[in-house]
């Protein structure tokens, strides 16, 4: 009887419904993921942007878009966040130990899973749970040139020598998986890990020279302009005062004309990888498209972090360079990254907003009973996609696991939202990468800049952190810390080195790795 009650359920999971006109979409919904490496709040149209994305922002004008969806602030990390629902340490870091992934729980449940892209954690995807793997195993790449840790299915996969460009590889080989997927007639699990618009800063010729003298204006001035259009968006639910320009950063007008006109490049570049992610990202869901499968795909769009600040191979960068050319290396600008971030403060591995606060899109048609083009203004964490996974797929999330001892889920599902609902009670978010840390409570957030003492926000009047309540709210803030430290040692498991209090005083906040506007990028020759 048991046997014959299981098997009626698996019939009933698979049955084929018709959704808004389409046939053959299976009850249980298709699952693409995209994330992308070190985006800006404001890189996006729909988040503001003046850079051309518009199958995202159709996306987002379909679906709904989240204004306090929360990162680690940090490329591997996140990735660990996001395959596992729990904080990083918590998941056993990059080895995953202690965590199973969404794609070994969605493959258990009977979906197909692929990966194409970024993995930047330990092992690889075919090691946990991914059928099909085409990608980097490292934190960045070559676009052009790739590296020696590039993988097909567990196995070396030599980078062509010509016509060979990552972003749009990744694409290539997720349409490949696709086709596999659709013959074994099982629901899919896509994760796309795209490397762009992550340094080095290579954009294809067509799309750098498209952005070549759009930002003569300066990082001033645009983001003047994003922030109007993220008012006009409405994107945050009422208007906000931005943070102001820091002192490490030059006001654009006091640069050099060298310096300004390598900055230009340098944005353009940018500007150019992110619009590639967008072409290409366009070409997949025509795919799906055309397959009939659009309707019924849920498909969540998110970065790792925020903008980068580290200004890296300054030593090999001249003025008369072209970041097309595959020898060109350029590394990112602290002054772009400020305004990339807008309105925000700070950036990838810093816990302030401009850190931890990304674009993320959920479109899904058959699934969302949301107005088109909602905006969520309810925190949210990248701990909640695989909770969330789970929930809409219907696949338990084990207890136990072959070779690991698991130590739980803290995200929770986000499916209520996509019905319009309230999301349940959560605990407290906690942040930490290295001496970074915040936590999130409510409307409260406490966060500490690479351990200096700690500071407090009310979010829902100071979504900038411009007004540090620290010392007109002490006892809250010391609740705050208390649970940050007991978070840290109970929940995430993080070694002791890295649980440490904060000093007790401020000093200037600096990183070597930023843009330093001291000597401007020499002029050479153009390799």
């Amino acid at each position: 009887m048991r046997h014959t009650r299981t098997l009626l359920l698996l019939a009933t999971a698979f049955l084929v419904v018709t959704v808004g006109g389409c046939t053959n979409v299976p009850q249980r919904p298709n699952i693409l993921v995209v994330m992308v490496d070190d985006l800006g709040f404001s890189d996006l149209g729909c988040y503001g942007s003046e850079i051309a994305t518009p199958n995202l922002d159709r996306l987002a004008a379909n679906g709904l878009r989240f204004s306090q969806f929360y990162n680690t602030a940090k490329c591997g990390p996140s990735r660990v966040c996001l395959l596992t629902g729990s904080y990083c340490h918590q998941a056993g870091n990059t080895s995953l130990s202690k965590g199973v992934t969404s794609a070994e729980v969605l493959s258990q449940a009977g979906y197909f899973t692929m990966m194409t892209g970024k993995w930047h954690l330990k092992k690889q995807p075919t090691d946990f749970g991914f059928d099909r793997y085409f990608g980097h195993l490292s934190g960045a790449s070559n676009y052009y040139h790739g590296n020696k840790s590039f993988r097909l299915n567990g196995e070396p996969w030599p980078v062509p020598k010509d016509g060979f460009y990552t972003t749009v590889a990744d694409v290539d080989f997720a349409i490949d998986f696709l086709g596999e997927a659709r013959d074994t007639n099982k629901p899919w699990y896509l994760y796309v890990a795209f490397n762009a618009p992550h340094a080095p800063l290579q954009p294809l010729q067509v799309d750098y020279e498209k952005y070549v003298g759009r930002y003569e204006r300066g990082w001033d001035e645009v983001r003047e302009q994003r922030m109007q259009r993220q008012n006009e968006l409405g994107l945050f639910g009422r208007q906000v005062t931005p943070s102001p320009r820091p002192q490490h950063v030059r006001a654009w007008n006091e640069l050099s004309e060298d310096w300004q006109a390598f900055e230009q490049k340098r944005m353009a570049a940018i500007a150019g990888l992110i619009d590639r992610v967008d072409r290409e990202l366009g070409r997949l869901l025509a795919n799906l498209q055309e397959a009939g499968e659009l309707e019924n795909t849920m498909i969540l769009f998110l970065s790792d972090n925020g903008a980068c600040p580290f200004d890296r191979n300054r030593q090999k960068r001249t003025l008369d360079q072209l970041p097309y050319l595959p020898e060109v290396t350029w590394g990112d600008s602290t002054g772009w990254a400020w305004m990339r971030n807008s309105p925000f403060r700070y950036y990838k591995q810093n816990q302030f907003e401009g850190g931890i606060s990304t674009p993320a899109i959920v479109h899904w048609p058959a699934g969302l009973k949301t107005k088109p083009g909602a905006i969520v203004h309810t925190p949210v964490h990248i701990i909640d996609v695989l909770p969330t996974l789970a929930d809409i797929c219907t696949a338990p999330i084990p207890t136990e696991w072959p070779g690991r001892e698991l130590s739980g889920v803290s995200g929770i599902s986000l499916a209520p939202m996509f019905e319009g609902e309230a999301l349940q009670a959560r605990d407290a978010i906690h942040f930490l990468y290295g001496p970074d840390r915040a936590l999130r409570d409510g409307d409260w957030k406490a966060v500490s800049f690479r351990s200096q003492s700690w500071e407090l926000y009310n979010m829902a009047r100071d979504r900038t952190e411009r007004n540090n309540l620290a010392t007109e709210e002490p006892d809250r803030l010391q609740r705050m810390v208390e649970q940050w430290h007991r978070m840290a040692a109970d929940v995430l498991q993080a070694p002791a080195g890295q649980r440490r209090s904060v000093k007790t005083s401020t000093s200037a906040r600096e990183h070597r790795g930023w843009s330093k506007f001291d000597r401007p990028p020499t002029r050479g020759d153009s390799k």
